[in-house]
C-alpha cells in the first residue's frame, strides 16, 4: 500500500486530499480531506499549514507520502512531486465521487468552466466563462456581506424566494448597483439572491449547452455546496424543453474534486515511475 496527496491551490482556498492505493495502484481510497481559506494570509504558508494538518490528522508522516500532486496554481507548492491540469484533475475527481458523471461544472471564486469527459475521465471538450466577475464565487461573497448574510446561508435563503428580481448578468459593478437599488426598494434578500443565482446559473447552463453535455453533471469547486445555485441550474434546464436531458448533481466532497483527482493521477504516475525504474 502507498499514499498520495493532492493539493488544489485555488484563488481563495487551499484544498487537500489524502488517498491510499494498493501496491499495483488500484483500490484507491479517500482517507481524508481538509480546506483552508487563504483570506489575506501568505498563500504558501496556508498551503504548508493545510498539508501538515491533513497528515497530522490521519497519522501520516511526510516521508510516507509516495507522490504529492498539485493542481490549480500548483507552482506555489515547491515541494510537489508533479502537477496536473485543473480540468484533468476535476474530471477524475468527479468520476471518483459520481461514476455516472459525464460532465463537470467547476464553479470557483473567480472563474467557472464546464467540461465533458468519458467514463475514464478523459476530457473531450470544455468552455469557460468570460473574465467578468459577476458569475463568480467572489462576487456572491461580496453580495452576501452587503446583505449581512453568511455565505453558508446564501443557498437556503435563495430557496425562500417567491418573486426573484432580475440582476445584470453582464458586469459585476452593474449587478452590485442593481442589488443596492433592490435593497433600497425593500426587496427581500431571498428574492435578490434567487435573481443572482438565476443569472449565474444561466451562464453555467449555457456553457453546458455549448459543449453538448448530457446525463449526469457534477458541480465542483467552491460553489458546489450552494444549493441555491444548483437548484437554479436545474430549474433552467427543465424549462428548456429543446435541450438534451441533463441532471445537475452536487456532492458533499465536491469542493475537493480537484484535490482528489490530482491525488488519483498522482497514484497512477507513481506506479508508472516505479515500473520504469525496475
Amino acid at each position: 500500500m502507498f499514499y498520495t496527496v493532492g493539493i488544489d491551490v485555488g484563488s481563495s482556498a487551499i484544498k487537500c486530499a489524502l488517498m491510499s492505493f494498493d501496491s499495483s495502484g488500484g483500490g484507491e481510497k479517500l482517507i481524508g480531506t481538509t480546506l483552508n481559506k487563504i483570506r489575506k494570509r501568505d498563500t504558501q504558508e496556508v498551503i504548508q499549514m493545510t498539508y501538515d494538518h491533513l497528515l497530522e490528522t490521519h497519522g501520516i508522516k511526510a516521508k510516507e507520502v509516495s507522490y504529492l500532486a498539485t493542481t490549480g496554481e500548483g507552482e506555489l507548492v515547491d515541494f510537489r512531486s508533479g502537477h496536473f491540469y485543473t480540468m484533468t484533475s476535476h474530471a477524475r475527481g468527479a468520476i471518483f465521487l459520481n461514476p455516472q458523471a459525464r460532465a463537470v461544472v467547476d464553479a470557483g471564486a473567480l472563474h467557472s468552466r464546464a467540461l465533458i469527459m468519458d467514463e475514464r475521465s478523459k476530457v473531450l471538450g470544455y468552455r469557460m466563462t468570460s473574465q467578468c466577475a459577476s458569475g463568480s464565487g467572489q462576487f456572491l461573497e461580496n453580495i452576501s456581506r452587503y446583505l449581512g448574510i453568511g455565505i453558508e446561508d446564501v443557498g437556503p435563503k435563495s430557496l425562500t424566494a417567491d418573486n426573484p428580481e432580475v440582476v445584470s448578468g453582464i458586469c459585476a459593478v452593474l449587478a452590485e448597483t442593481d442589488v443596492i437599488n433592490m435593497v433600497s426598494r425593500g426587496i427581500s434578500a431571498g428574492n435578490i439572491l434567487k435573481g443572482i443565482h438565476l443569472s449565474m446559473a444561466r451562464r453555467l447552463v449555457n456553457l453546458l449547452r455549448m459543449i453538448k453535455a448530457e446525463g449526469e453533471v457534477l458541480v465542483t469547486g467552491g460553489l458546489s455546496r450552494d444549493v441555491g445555485l444548483t437548484t437554479a441550474m436545474q430549474e433552467l434546464i427543465q424549462d428548456d424543453k429543446k435541450g438534451p436531458a441533463v441532471n445537475v448533481r452536487s456532492h458533499e466532497l465536491a469542493p475537493f474534486a480537484g484535490a482528489i483527482g490530482s491525488a488519483i493521477w498522482g497514484g497512477f504516475r507513481h506506479v508508472r515511475l516505479s515500473e520504469a525504474t525496475h
